[in-house]
Order: structure tokens, then sequence, then C-alpha cells
């Protein structure tokens, strides 16, 4: 789950984390009145649940509040467009008024699990202010990664090296040491995936400060933080994800024409790899798991017909705990419950294989099959096209 930057910041502050003052405001009018107390030159920034904001006229500077109200009134009911966003952009409902800072130097931060590594990761740059996987590639030797013991958490001495690559020194170094152990703690306390700081800056008076805050939040967890699960900003994620996680269905829409059905993530992402080698686009990423029942097959083939890109649907199944004559129960009434008139090839194998298939074949619907991840890949490209 992602949050904005402002929930991210008041987040930080109560653990400790040093950011700007600032207040949010959903009207120009609001927006003047926090400038107004802040007193003096401010930043007004969109948020949405995206990146590239200030390329995209997302982040505007103001030097009076007359002037953050002016910025508020632009940003506020644009439709933000970033390389984030995708070329639809997304609508901007409120601001962060931020107090400008004296910036010395731009710095980026992150805490991030490290699935190969198994343990979270800090990662930082000198590069601050771009995006961290052009640094990467461009220049991997500005990249600092420094791997965290999870048993142990971040030392000051862990912190101490992050400083050091960074070129902090004396003072200034300790205060990044007290920044980066209060940001590692609250990543580990809120059972964070992700908190990224960019730019982190240095300020012309030697403070170290969070400029940004994109946090997020591992879901399987969100069941022990039910303050944060409040705030879920439903409006900035894809609809369909939204009606999806209401039926307990994994769903991320994708820009292709071809529908995918599949139960587990690694079948499914094996199947979307596939119809892009038989030439085909994937319209999205579906796993209805492994213990899927036929309400929850219906619910999902109605949410994949929701999509008006959708030509064809690939249904991909290995009947284990799913077993294939309760995915050809779910299907045939989903079809025939939601007047489907899309072709739709289906591979499955396990359970009950041979009953399933009967099922299908005897339903009087038009159901395609096919024997291998291969066949199925090419018949529904060549039925989509």
């Amino acid at each position: 789950m992602n949050i904005h930057e402002y929930q991210g910041k008041e987040l930080f502050r109560k653990y400790g984390v040093a950011v700007p003052r600032g207040g949010v405001a959903s009207t120009p009018e609001e927006a003047e009145r926090v400038a107004t107390e802040l007193g003096g030159a401010v930043a007004v920034k969109a948020q949405i649940h995206a990146g590239g904001r200030g390329k995209g006229g997302g982040i505007q500077l103001a030097k009076s509040p007359a002037e953050a109200r002016q910025a508020a009134s632009r940003i506020i009911g644009m439709t933000l467009v970033t390389h984030q966003t995708g070329p639809q952009g997304r609508l901007v409902k409120k601001v962060w008024v931020e107090e400008a800072s004296q910036i010395e130097r731009e710095l980026y931060l992150s805490i991030v699990l490290d699935r190969a590594a198994g343990r979270p990761t800090i990662m930082a740059s000198t590069e601050g202010g771009m995006d961290i996987e052009e640094v990467a590639a461009k220049t991997p030797e500005k990249l600092l990664k420094v791997p965290v013991d999870p048993a142990l958490g971040a030392w000051p001495s862990t912190a101490r090296r992050v400083a050091y690559g960074l070129g902090l020194t004396g003072a200034l170094a300790g205060e990044a040491v007290k920044f980066l152990t209060s940001l590692y703690r609250f990543y580990s306390d809120m059972d964070c995936s992700l908190v990224e700081i960019n730019p982190l800056i240095q300020t012309k008076d030697g403070r170290i400060l969070a400029l940004d805050a994109k946090v997020n939040f591992d879901d399987n967890a969100l069941y022990r933080h039910p303050d944060i699960r409040e705030l879920r900003d439903l409006g900035e994620e894809e609809p369909l994800e939204v009606e999806a996680s209401k039926h307990s269905l994994n769903y991320i829409k994708l820009d292709g024409t071809i529908g995918c059905m599949v139960n587990g993530a690694g079948l499914a992402m094996a199947t979307m790899d596939i119809i892009k080698l038989a030439g085909g686009e994937p319209a999205n990423f579906l796993d209805v798991g492994g213990g899927a029942t036929a309400d929850q097959i219906k619910n999902a083939f109605r949410i994949l017909m929701a999509d008006s890109h959708v030509n064809a649907v690939l249904i991909n199944i290995f009947g284990g705990i799913l077993r294939c004559d309760v995915l050809a129960e779910g299907l045939i009434a989903a079809v025939r419950d939601l007047d489907v008139r899309v072709p739709i090839v289906i591979r499955m194998e396990g359970t009950n294989v041979e009953l399933g298939k009967r099922m299908l074949a005897e339903s009087g619907l038009n159901f395609t099959t096919a024997d291998s991840m291969g066949e199925a890949a090419r018949k529904v490209v060549e039925i989509g096209a």
C-alpha cells in the first residue's frame, strides 16, 4: 500500500525524522492560509502516488501566500502526467504546502527490502534529485548499498558508514546518523517494504531534512496497523485493482489486449512471458490463488471483462487445491451470467482435468482448449489479433 508524501512526512515526524514544516490543502484558499502560517516562501507540491511531479508542473515555488494561492489554483484540479503515471495522468486533489529550504546539497536515501539478499538494504547516493535507476545504470559507483541484519537493526556504525559514503563529516555526519537510525526504526516498526527520500537535503545552516517521502507498506502486515490502513487513498489506485482486492484476487492492469487468468504468481509471470513470445501483449496480471472458489472465478472473469481493451482471454490453470472441475464450473457460470463475447482459450492440468474438460465441452459455449502453454499462447494470439 502506498501513501501520499504529506502522510509520509507526518509519520516521519512522529519518529523524529526531520522534515520541513508544512500543511496539506484541498483548495487555493487553504494553501494561502498554510503559507501565511509558515510565514515566508513555500513550495506547493501536488499529492499523487507518482514521482516526477516537478517535471510535469506539479511542484511550484511561491514567494508569498498570494503566490501560493495562485500556484495551488494551477495545480489542484490538473491532470498531472509524469513518467510514472502513464499518458492518462492523475487528477490532483490536494497539495502539500511546505516551507522553502535553503539547499546546500541534494542527496538520495532509501531503505528497501532486497529479496535476493533476504534483508533490508540502505541505498544512498550523492546524486539526489535524479531517478535512482538512471544513477544505477550510468554511474553505479555513486550508489552505496549497505545491507542490514534485521535481527540487529541499523546500528550507529551502519549509519556512519552511510553518512561517510555521502561525504558528510563532523556535525553533519552526526545529524545524518540520528536521521538514518530514526528512519530505519520507522521502516522496521511500520512493516514497510520501501522508504525513499529523493531528495534528502543538506541545508545551508547544517541540517539534514527529508524533502520528499515515498513510503510503501507490506500489505500482508496491515492487520497490525489499522491506523495505517486508514490512510489508503482508493482514488489513487486502479479501480479494477481495488475491486479485485475486495475478492482476495491479485490483479494488476497492463496495456495489452489479452486477458490472463492464472493460479499462482510464478505461473502468471510465465504466462505473460509466453504470450509476448507468441507476439501478443498481456492486458493484466490476475492470480486467482490456489484455493479459488467458483464465485471467485466468476468475480475474476467479471473484472477481466470490465477492461474494454481485452479482445481474448487465456486461462492457464494447474489444478491442485483449485480443482479443474471447480474452475470449469466457475467459468461456465461466468460466461453465461456475464454474456461474455470474447474468445476464451483454456489450458488446464491437474486434479479432475478430464472432468473439467468434459464440462467445458458439454456446456455448449465457445471455449477453445489447448494441451500446452505454447499452444494456448499461439491460439489466443491468433484469435485475439
